[in-house]
């Protein structure tokens, strides 16, 4: 009996995002997708297994476009939902994790505190080919599930992209892909290798309150100066080329330096 593919979907936005959705239409296409998302909202969750989720997992019958998925619902992060899926959920460990599609841009050196990037990484430290996808949207859309939005284009990259990795595997040296898709992209829209930029993206403000004693959350500000962004990075492709950006990541953050070079560190 032939092998039939198995896909994990997740996210970070939760559920009921429209953008997991629009993925699991699409990537119906190359295999059997199980839906496996937090239960709430986990933007900014990274890659981080907190203590203090529940493991919850309550089965659910979502319909979309008069089809109706079973899906998991889980009481922790997106990478939390990796390992119930893998371990728990799915009959073995799937040929393609997708984290996606995400509401607003995930870019520069801040993906690390991207939950749907942190999904990924997870899948990519268990042998998994994988891929987080992000739409870019208007700040005031990043928490939202705004029906404004269309995925249609980044939908088509999702699977795009994962048939190749399904066929192809990834390139040598890759664990993981990471997809940024222009707001005014289509799917006829080009493509780019790029690599990070070092330049923070998204740029911390300080809480609005008068006491400590009130409650209040570190915002952000997304303020970019294209005129000295490097060419090749993935800011750069996607704001300025409107292109999307594609960049390949490794788990291996150990610094590119020649180890004879610090020998004099320490004196």
């Amino acid at each position: 009996m032939p092998h039939k593919i198995q896909i994990l979907l997740t996210n970070d936005d939760g559920i009921l995002s429209p953008g997991l959705w629009a993925a699991a239409e699409a990537l119906s296409r190359l295999g059997f997708v199980t839906v496996v998302a937090p239960r709430e909202q986990s933007s900014g969750a990274g890659r981080s297994l907190p203590s203090s989720s529940d493991g919850l997992i309550r089965k659910e019958t979502v319909a979309v476009h008069g089809q109706e998925w079973q899906v998991y619902a889980v009481g922790g992060t997106p990478a939390q939902a990796v390992l119930h899926a893998v371990l728990e959920i799915m009959p073995g460990k799937p040929d393609l994790l997708v984290s996606g599609i995400n509401y607003g841009e995930n870019m520069s050196t801040g993906i690390t505190a991207s939950g749907t990037v942190g999904a990924a990484l997870e899948a990519a430290s268990l042998g998994i080919p994988s891929i987080a996808i992000s739409l870019e949207t208007r700040k005031d859309q990043h928490l939202s599930y705004s029906t404004e939005v269309d995925f249609s284009a980044s939908a088509h990259f999702a699977c795009f992209f994962g048939r190749l990795l399904l066929e192809r595997g990834l390139p040598a040296g890759v664990d993981l892909l990471k997809v940024d898709v222009p707001s005014d992209a289509t799917p006829e829209t080009r493509w780019e290798w790029t690599r990070l930029s070092t330049r923070r993206y998204y740029q911390p403000t300080r809480p609005e309150r008068t006491s400590w004693d009130v409650p209040g959350r570190v915002g952000y500000d997304m303020t970019h100066d294209l005129e000295t962004e490097l060419e090749g990075t993935d800011v750069y492709t996607l704001l300025k080329k409107r292109l999307i950006s594609v960049t390949p990541l490794t788990l291996n953050l150990t610094a590119r330096v020649d180890f004879q070079d610090l020998k004099g560190f320490a004196g």
